[in-house]
This record gives structure tokens, C-alpha cells and sequence, in this order.
């Protein structure tokens, strides 16, 4: 019996371990073995324009490239506006002559805060000077159109989609040769943004036709560094795996081959993305080099040169809003995929779709959908939390003779574990039947608590009284006094001292280890989990705190049962 409530307690203690590096230690996905370095991979990945485009020609549709023409003139129109401002019901953007790029985009029905005061959400900011949604030729001797001046088809410099699909067409002119024309479509009630890219060739000869399409942005968490159960930087989906890569290792790997079906920029609720309208076997490519504190998601979009007289269509879709489930299964191409929760993803996703269940149906609020959700989870555990606490009960009746064992055969260690083990076959007591259902539940907690932690429906969420965002840590008053462990803004995280303290008294009321030594690890134990969460999002802390106080009564019900 020693020996077991030793290995609970390593056990125990490694959990703690483990959810220090899984809540708060900065972690970079491993490199498979033998991966080359960012040298080795370009000269290896990176072909010639004219090499790609020739590899690639069975995988771009048919419907890309048009039949050439007699070099048929187009008339191209001179309106310029230095920006165009676009709004809908949920966003608001600005699109600027240089590139035709996106340069500001911001969220209507999302803030920076909590509260109706704070700024509205701006996904992509003016630091970012670039902008999205560039436009660059893979092969050498091409313009670099990325700073072109572009012209318009509209007479004004802001547009407003409120009923129906409306199109907004930029081109620039190289010469008398070559017009390249990047149409956005907008929709009234959709993150999602057509984008066509037209290929006019008027010249005599044949015209490179490989693109990089490039999303930049901002580098989420501060250059690089971000939670583990919250990835954030530039990721992919490639050959029906997400790929998510840390920013800080672009520059060991920055060549991606696959399968693309999207790429783009993701933070912990938000995310630009580019869609192809179809899977391509090609690349991505990514860099910071230019600034440090932007990343550049480039893709290669490879194809047939474009003949004499010739032209090319490449149809693609973006998304830019926040990684809300109905919103990216709604947009298709298997966007919902951005949403990623490990291991425990077929567990975390029904929690997700039952949590915003009970919120649409059965009350307004998350704080009390998290504290129902919570509940019927225990219901489903109950049968195994019964057993569980039954053996606990039954354990704390033999602690007076296991006692007794300990202080008679206190020199001799052998015949103390047979004792023991006589004892616990005399009273037909199992030690490992109040352990093993636990052990069955710890999948769903983990689970749970990577739901919470990333579903945006918590992202200012109100509950009660001082609680008004359920994704940053509960502070009552705020002081300027710094407290250690805690991180800004300081105060009293009073649902976490509440989340403690139950952890103290069910701990009271299971049975106490026979070693001295164990006791002490196991007393430390409420408070070692009070400090880790003192800096979690209040709705994690809910449920925990939910949970403890079920288990606390489910416990004292077996208990008085069984007495």
C-alpha cells in the first residue's frame, strides 16, 4: 500500500508537471528527424519559374487558362483612389492603390475589450504597411506589381454591400504588353472575399504565369512566443494534415510541399486565410526577413505560361474573421480545420457544439452554459465517480488498522505489504478501484479545459457581478501592486482562492496517505493548483470550480451511504 500511494503521488505530481508545460510553457513543434535546414530545403524545393510551371501543368484545372486571343486590346480605366474603403454588416476594410492590397481590417461585431466602449477589433493594422493579399511573379525578369499603382472601375472611394454580391475590379498596365487585373467580390453577411486574378498577355511573347499569392501580417503573440494549447503564427493545411508552424522556425524551415487546400495567418481567435478553388500540389513559402515583426505567407500558384494574345483566370477565396465553428463550416474547403484541439479534438468539438447549444437555447449566458455543461458531464461520470468515492470510503475505514500493520512491522517492510495486502483481501477491498475511474475522466477534463480556453464565444463574455470576460483571469479591484505568479492586471482572483479551497476540503474528506511525507506533498497540492490557475481564464476556472464542488457533494453522498 506504500508503494502505491507513492506511485499516486509521483503520478499526481506529474500531472502538475504536465499541465505547467501544456498551459504555460512556450513549446515549438518538433522538426522530424533529419529535416533539412532552410539552405538545403530551398535549393531542394525551390524550382525556376519556368521548371514549376512546366511540373505543375497536369494539377491547375483546365478552366484556368483561356484560349489565346488576337491580341485583343483592354481597355483599362484611369480612376485612382489612394484607399477604398469597403463595409458590410461585419466588417469594415480599406484597400489601397499600392498592390491592391488590404491594408485595414476591422471587425464590426468584435472589440479589442470588454465592454461597448473599447475600439472595435482591427484584424489587420496599419503597422502592417504592406498589407494582404498581395500579388508577386515567381520569375525572374517579371515586374515586381506589389508596389504598382493600381487603377479602379468605380467612380468613389467607399463601398457599401448591404443587399447583394458587389464586385470591385483594380488593374494595372505594364506598356502596351501586359494588364493585370485583381477583382475582389464582397457579400453582405460573410467573412468571405472573392478574389480573380486576370492575366492579360498583349504582348509577342509568352508571359511567365507562376504567382505567389501572399497573406502578411502582423506576428501574433509578440514575435513568435505563445501558449501551447493556443497556437498562433502562420499555418497550413497540406495533404489533409494541419500544418502549424512557430515563428521563430521559419528560419530553420520555410518551405511547405503538398497538397495545399489553404493557407494562411491564425492568433488564438482569429485568422486570415487564402483558399485556392481548388487543391494544387505546390508550396508555400514563408519569411519575415523584410520585418521582423511581420510574417509573409507566400503560395505559389503554378500554371502555363500565358501565350501571345492570351489570357489566364486564377479564382481564389479569402477569410478574414474570427475561427467561430458555424463560420467556417459555412465557408467550406474544410476551413473548420483551423480549429484544432490535439489529441482530445473528437472530445473538445461536441463540448464546443453542446456548450453553444445550451447558450442559443436554454439561457444567455456562457458562464451558466459552462456550469450546465459541467453538470451533465458529471451526470454521465456519475456510475464511475460511485465507485470511485466507494472505495475511498471503504480505504478510510481500514486507515485505524493499517495503522496498526505500519507501527507493529515498522522494521520490516515485507511482511508490513503482506499484512497489508491480507488486510485489504480479508475486507475484499480493491486500492486500485478509487483510482482507475478517475483515470478514465481525465481525458474529457483536458478536453474541456482546451475548449475553453480557445472558443472564441468566451472572448468577452460576461457572467456576473465582476466577471465580465470568461477568457482573461477573474481580478476583483485592480492595484498596481505587482504579485508574484500573477500576471497584469493584478488583483484578487477570488473565483480561483474559491476554486482552492475546494480542493482543500475534498481533500479532507479522502482518505489521509499513512506517510508522513505523502501527507505534506498531498496538502501542497490545493495550493500548487490555486497558483497555476491563478492565471487562467476565468471560464476554465468555472468549471474546475463546478466541478470540485459536484464531486465534493457526490463524495459526501457515498460516503453517508456507505457509513
Amino acid at each position: 500500500m506504500e508503494h502505491l500511494r507513492l506511485l499516486l503521488a509521483i503520478v499526481l505530481t506529474i500531472m502538475v508537471f504536465v499541465m505547467w508545460e501544456l498551459f504555460f510553457a512556450p513549446q515549438r513543434p518538433e522538426h522530424q528527424p533529419g529535416a533539412p535546414k532552410q539552405s538545403e530545403t530551398l535549393r531542394q524545393q525551390e524550382p525556376s519559374a519556368e521548371k514549376s510551371g512546366r511540373s505543375a501543368e497536369k494539377d491547375v484545372p483546365a478552366t484556368e487558362a483561356k484560349e489565346p486571343q488576337a491580341h485583343e486590346q483592354v481597355d483599362v480605366p484611369t480612376t485612382r483612389f489612394k484607399t477604398i474603403t469597403v463595409e458590410n454588416r461585419l466588417y469594415r476594410a480599406q484597400i489601397s492603390e499600392k498592390g491592391a492590397a488590404v491594408r485595414l481590417f476591422v471587425l464590426k461585431q468584435y472589440r479589442e475589450g470588454p465592454g461597448d466602449e473599447a475600439p472595435a477589433k482591427v484584424l489587420v493594422t496599419e503597422k502592417n504597411s504592406a498589407g494582404t493579399a498581395l500579388v508577386r511573379f515567381a520569375g525572374s525578369g517579371m515586374p515586381d506589381v506589389s508596389d504598382a499603382l493600381f487603377t479602379t472601375d468605380v467612380d468613389s472611394d467607399h463601398l457599401k454591400v448591404t443587399t447583394e454580391e458587389r464586385t470591385l475590379s483594380f488593374y494595372w498596365k505594364a506598356g502596351e504588353d501586359f494588364v493585370l487585373e485583381k477583382r475582389y467580390r464582397f457579400y453582405p453577411d460573410s467573412y468571405k472575399i472573392g478574389l480573380t486574378i486576370n492575366l492579360i498577355n498583349q504582348s509577342e511573347n509568352r508571359l511567365p504565369a507562376d504567382l505567389f499569392l501572399e497573406m502578411t501580417n502582423v506576428s501574433p503573440g509578440g514575435g513568435g512566443t505563445f501558449r501551447s494549447f493556443a497556437f498562433q503564427g502562420p499555418f497550413a493545411y497540406i495533404d489533409k494534415k494541419l500544418e502549424e508552424i512557430d515563428p521563430g522556425d521559419i528560419e530553420d524551415k520555410s518551405v511547405y510541399a503538398g497538397n495545399v487546400h489553404w493557407t494562411g495567418i491564425t492568433d488564438r481567435y482569429f485568422m486570415t486565410a487564402l483558399v485556392p478553388e481548388s487543391p494544387v500540389q505546390t508550396e508555400i513559402r514563408l519569411s519575415r526577413k523584410e520585418n521582423p515583426d511581420l510574417i509573409r505567407v507566400a503560395y505559389l500558384q503554378p500554371g502555363e505560361a500565358v501565350e501571345p494574345g492570351g489570357s489566364r483566370q486564377l479564382d481564389y477565396e479569402l477569410f478574414m474573421g474570427p475561427k467561430r465553428m458555424s463560420e467556417l463550416k459555412q465557408f467550406g474547403h474544410e476551413l473548420d480545420r483551423a480549429i484544432d484541439f490535439g489529441f482530445f479534438d473528437v472530445i473538445a468539438k461536441p463540448c464546443l457544439w453542446l456548450m453553444n447549444k445550451i447558450h442559443d437555447n436554454v439561457v444567455s449566458n456562457y458562464g451558466v452554459a459552462i456550469i450546465l455543461l459541467t453538470i451533465l458531464v458529471k451526470i454521465i461520470f456519475w456510475p464511475l465517480g460511485n465507485k470511485s468515492y466507494r472505495s475511498m470510503a471503504e480505504m478510510k475505514k481500514l486507515q485505524p488498522l493499517m495503522a496498526d500493520i505500519r507501527k507493529k512491522y515498522k522494521d520490516d517492510k515485507k511482511k508490513m505489504n503482506e499484512e497489508v495486502m491480507r488486510l485489504y483481501k480479508t475486507y475484499k477491498v480493491n486500492p486500485m478501484s478509487g483510482c482507475l475511474p478517475m483515470v478514465v475522466q481525465i481525458p474529457v477534463f483536458i478536453a474541456f479545459y482546451r475548449m475553453l480556453y480557445e472558443a472564441i464565444e468566451l472572448r468577452h463574455a460576461p457572467f456576473m457581478l465582476w466577471i465580465n470576460d470568461l477568457s482573461s483571469p477573474d481580478r476583483l479591484f485592480r492595484f498596481d501592486i505587482s504579485i508574484p505568479f500573477m500576471a497584469a492586471p493584478y488583483g484578487i482572483p477570488v473565483l480561483t482562492i474559491i476554486m482552492g479551497a475546494t480542493m482543500f476540503l475534498q481533500q479532507k474528506l479522502s482518505p489521509p496517505p499513512g506517510d508522513p511525507s505523502q501527507a505534506k506533498i498531498m496538502m501542497l497540492m490545493p495550493l500548487i493548483f490555486t497558483v497555476i490557475f491563478i492565471n487562467f481564464p476565468a471560464g476554465l476556472v468555472l468549471y474546475w470550480l463546478t466541478n470540485n464542488v459536484l464531486s465534493i457533494a457526490q463524495q459526501y453522498y457515498v460516503t453517508r451511504k456507505t457509513a
